[in-house]
């Protein structure tokens, strides 16, 4: 007999960054195998991208648009924060390339370019995208608009979010490549997706992160071993390292499921998680306090390629706050660290403009090209003190070199705008 959705939920004070909600489902049965606060409403931050993929998808199976339609980059759209791709008003984007893009840089101007170019505008998409989500079982989610930037609008679930990439998973096999992307390569920039398990947990295979400060790190994370597939949602982790760690260790211990696996109580199916009617916490103050080192913090912001750390060691992850659902009693060792170091990747070839002919990519694929995102680097002079060094000494290495990014399109910071008429405490970035 199933547990009750008191059981499956623990309702926290969540006045610390230490509070998490996670879940773990089984891909093709939509059976729970862990869960933590999981109905309890949440702030999505870029994973709200999974649900723009899903609309577009969604357009191109009912042949409202394909691959190859062209959608232009409106002043709008230009216009949202970082992260993004910064392409000037006018410049035309094919959707095969705009969804890769949003997947893989998280770019809110790409989001916006498809939101516009499916619903026509910001929101009337949001609207359809609330609509929709109801209508997949996804009951505690609201949108209003197609990337995660804040406002207060903007909700979803740990089991909401864990039924969207079911059924992206089950409703379209054949776009899966969309969430499994390694890196893409535009001009002669490559850009390594935000991911952190991808290429560095074995099986992995999707899906999304997600950070504003309010939200903390957020990570939607897919894997699949023995032709089992799993997935994995983590929300308000303290920083990018922690969330994929604790997203490893979930996915090893549904993989690793030992012989007294029968004893644990069974709790139930995913879509029957019932809602926690509450108000998302704030997680601004924890994650972006005054208490935090300003460079940390940047990082964190900025999503870097290599796991963004505030602090926390990054081989291991901070202890759950509050007490165990009884259906996570039994647990299965699982190593410290479960993820490999990043090796090389081939990225995938966009570009603006119409879509190219196969030698046309090929001879974009053969451009030389860089990693990195047009940030700042230290650079190391001969005779001179390494960050390192400095550190050493007891000086802030305040003194850094920036590397500007040559490639077309480079994104550049633009403050954001709230909507006419609305407020917001929450500006920063989602990724």
């Amino acid at each position: 007999m199933a547990l009750s959705a008191a059981a499956l939920t623990v309702i926290l004070p969540f006045a610390t960054a230490r509070a998490m909600s996670f879940i773990l489902v089984d891909a093709d049965s939509g059976k729970v195998l862990r869960a933590e606060n999981a109905a309890y409403p949440w702030y999505p931050a870029s994973t709200t991208k999974l649900m723009t993929l899903y609309m577009a998808l969604s357009a191109m199976r009912d042949a409202r648009v394909t691959p190859d339609t062209l959608f232009t980059v409106s002043p709008n759209a230009n216009e949202q924060a970082p992260t993004k791709m910064g392409f000037p008003v006018g410049t035309q984007v094919t959707v095969d390339n705009a969804i890769k893009m949003m997947m893989v840089k998280s770019a809110n101007d790409m989001a916006v370019v498809l939101a516009e170019g499916l619903g026509g505008s910001v929101g009337a998409f949001g609207q359809q995208m609330t609509e929709t989500a109801h209508r997949l079982g996804m009951t505690a989610s609201n949108f209003v608009n197609p990337n995660g930037l804040p406002d207060d609008g903007q909700i979803v679930s740990a089991r909401d979010l864990a039924i969207l990439a079911r059924t992206l998973i089950r409703e379209f096999p054949q776009y899966s490549s969309y969430w499994q992307i390694p890196a893409i390569k535009y001009g002669r920039r490559i850009v390594r997706n935000y991911n952190p398990l991808l290429g560095r947990y074995v099986g992995a295979d999707g899906m999304k992160t997600g950070f504003i400060c309010s939200s903390g790190f957020n990570l939607v994370a897919t894997a699949t071993r023995d032709r089992r597939q799993l997935i994995a949602v983590v929300l308000g982790a303290p920083t990018s390292a922690s969330r994929a760690q604790k997203a490893a260790e979930l996915l090893e211990v549904g993989f690793k499921r030992g012989p007294l696996a029968w004893l644990t109580p069974t709790l139930g199916n995913v879509n029957a998680l019932v809602p926690i009617e509450a108000s998302p916490p704030d997680l601004k103050d924890d994650m972006c306090g005054p208490h935090r080192k300003r460079r940390a913090l940047e990082q964190a912001i900025e999503e870097s390629d290599d796991d963004a750390d505030l602090g926390d060691n990054s081989d291991s992850t901070p202890p759950d706050t509050g007490p165990r659902p009884s259906g996570t009693a039994l647990r299965v060792p699982v190593p410290k660290n479960l993820l490999s170091e990043p090796g090389p990747v081939i990225p995938v070839v966009v570009y603006t403009g119409p879509t190219k002919t196969a030698e046309q990519i090929a001879a974009l694929a053969a451009l030389p090209g860089y990693e990195g995102d047009g940030k700042k680097t230290n650079k190391h002079k001969p005779g001179s003190k390494t960050a390192a060094a400095k550190q050493t000494d007891g000086k802030p290495d305040s003194k850094k070199e920036t590397k500007k990014d040559g490639g077309k399109g480079a994104a550049k910071p633009v403050q954001h705008k709230p909507s006419p008429g609305k407020t917001t405490n929450r500006t920063t970035t989602a990724q």
